[in-house]
């Protein structure tokens, strides 16, 4: 595969304590130095107007003149230091050069995988959160939108949180499908199945809230049931991935139960959903904090591209997995 990384996205130092570290892209990094053709490029950081093409002007007036100042804790749990804004602005100009990357036809070996940080898809329209400033799947989406690259674009966030700014920015677009697999009840406690939209997004955020525990079995049979046919109505032009690796049965910030197998299993299927809907395919990193198994993860899904075929899961699925699929669906009158 093709990752987009910028050293820049190093500088971004939120403490000795904190989960989302620089560490991170040098586990995946270390992870991908012997794993075959695997390349790396710098990509020109997101200007201004496009960060505010999807959050308010004042807020970003705001977070750039907190990083001048220092930063600090924006909240609890969201740290900015003087480089930080920097990072986020390269962290959004690796997600724009995936998404135009794909959509220019880069595909199999080529496909193209954002690992920049901050992550972005807690980034509400006017505000920082969940250690997320500039929502960078939406500054992606917006910029090809914009510049008239494709008429549709769909999210797919398979992070172990849900979306909120992703599904904040796009809540009432009919041209941004946004799809979220996330643990029930785990921050930042939204994405419940009747979010839907609204105004001319109704019908296009689709919420999938697994309990806790859920794995491969549950995973993969939510793609293949309820988002495949539903981006194969909506016909995307572009199809982006928020790939956070944090519903790894080993990640120490959730209880999901996702193997490293699992998410080779997840991008084998949406690189079939993608071809099936003759949609350009691109990655954008999101969270991941067990640095081994982040490092694995993102390993896996270059593995799956460089032609390893991944292994079906065995076992049944859950009932209660069973009866939420019927209870989303019912949301969209199938």
């Amino acid at each position: 595969m093709q990752f987009g990384y910028s050293e820049v996205c190093l500088e971004h130092d939120t403490g000795d304590r904190h989960p989302e570290t620089p560490d991170r892209l040098r586990a995946i990094r270390r992870g991908l130095q012997d794993r075959h053709d695997v390349s790396y490029h710098e990509a020109t950081p997101a200007s201004r107007s496009a960060v505010a093409a999807v959050h308010d002007e004042a807020y970003v007036d705001d977070v750039e003149a907190f990083c001048a100042d220092g930063g600090g804790n924006w909240d609890p749990d969201t740290v900015a230091c003087e480089k930080t804004w920097d990072a986020a602005l390269a962290s959004a100009g690796l997600a724009q050069w995936a998404a135009r990357e794909a959509i220019d036809g880069a595909t199999g070996r080529k496909t193209p995988f954002a690992i920049g940080r901050p992550p972005g898809h807690h980034a509400v329209t006017d505000d920082a959160m969940g250690f997320c400033f500039v929502n960078n799947a939406a500054v992606a989406a917006q910029t090809v939108l914009d510049e008239d690259l494709v008429d549709r674009v769909a999210i797919f966030d398979w992070d172990v949180h849900h979306g909120n700014g992703t599904q904040d920015i796009f809540y009432d677009r009919g041209d941004v499908f946004y799809a979220s697999i996330h643990e029930q009840g785990l921050y930042p406690g939204t994405g419940e199945i009747d979010e839907t939209g609204e105004g001319n997004g109704e019908g296009t955020t689709l919420n999938v809230p697994l309990s806790a525990g859920a794995g491969d079995v549950e995973y993969c049979t939510v793609v293949d049931e309820v988002l495949d046919p539903m981006l194969a109505e909506f016909d995307p032009g572009l199809l982006l991935v928020s790939a956070g690796f944090d519903a790894h049965r080993h990640d120490p910030i959730s209880r999901m139960r996702v193997s490293s197998e699992g998410y080779a299993l997840l991008t084998d299927r949406v690189r079939g959903i993608a071809d099936r809907t003759d949609a350009a395919l691109g990655f954008v990193l999101e969270g991941g904090y067990g640095l081994d198994t982040l490092a694995e993860g993102v390993g896996m899904v270059h593995e799956t591209y460089d032609g390893r075929d991944p292994i079906e899961p065995e076992g049944d699925l859950n009932g209660s997995t069973r009866v939420l699929i019927n209870d989303v669906e019912s949301q969209f009158g199938r």
